[in-house]
């Protein structure tokens, strides 16, 4: 069953370029990756510095090989030393079953 993924970031004016950069290396690499299927980047019309993350990944398993990827746990280190701390994620299903 196909997952999505939401990450919320807050980025400051300051380290936006860098940032967005990175979001784009990072989005590059997964495309690459088994299971990945979509991803998109949106930013706030209320607060322009958050931004939202959402991938669309095969399976839950698809997703954890993803997090294991060396090159991707690079650019988080880079993306979180920018943000000043850890990014956290929702795992999110489709569908209304019990």
């Amino acid at each position: 069953m196909s997952i999505k993924i939401l990450i919320t970031r807050t980025v400051s004016q300051e380290n936006a370029k860098d940032i967005l950069r990175l979001f784009k290396e990072m989005r590059s690499l997964a495309t690459d990756q088994d299971g990945y299927i979509s991803g998109e980047t949106l930013k706030s019309s209320d607060r322009p510095d958050v931004y939202l993350i959402i991938s669309t990944w095969e399976s839950a398993d698809d997703w954890g090989n993803w997090l294991k990827n060396k090159k991707r746990q690079e650019i988080q280190a880079k993306i979180d030393a920018l943000l000043g701390g850890k990014t956290s994620y929702e795992m999110f299903q489709y569908g209304l079953r019990e």
